[in-house]
């Protein structure tokens, strides 16, 4: 069963999210904030990371900075932010893909299905 490690500081999300993901056979964990993202992921190495980028105490952005320096895990960048600087920073930063709230919750798991084959393929 893959890992999810799900960074978001939206409760609700979190939940609706946790839920979906449950139902299609994903193990989930939770963050609220960038600090306890890193120390989730240090617990137990996700297999995927559902990533916010305006997260309290460390951004997303970061978060991703520190992981990529020594995992290259898929990230799945979530956020209300939709320009396309945005979007390039958040690519530019390692993340693998990049999705745009609201988002329409199929289109998101076939996202991470489809991160998690592409790693598959390169290992």
């Amino acid at each position: 069963m893959p890992h999810v490690l799900l960074v978001d500081d939206e409760a609700p999300l979190r939940e609706s999210l946790t839920y979906a993901l449950e139902k299609e056979g994903y193990d989930v964990t939770t963050a609220a904030d960038g600090a306890d993202a890193i120390k989730q992921f240090h617990k137990q190495v996700p297999d995927v990371i559902l990533l916010d980028l305006m997260l309290p105490q460390i951004d997303g952005m970061e978060v991703c900075w520190r992981i990529r320096a020594f995992s290259d895990v898929p990230i799945v960048m979530l956020t209300a932010k939709d320009q396309d600087i945005e979007k390039a920073w958040g690519l530019e930063a390692g993340a693998d893909d990049y999705v745009t709230k609201p988002f329409d919750t199929n289109d998101l798991l076939t996202r991470i299905e489809t991160v998690l084959r592409d790693r598959q393929t390169t290992d």
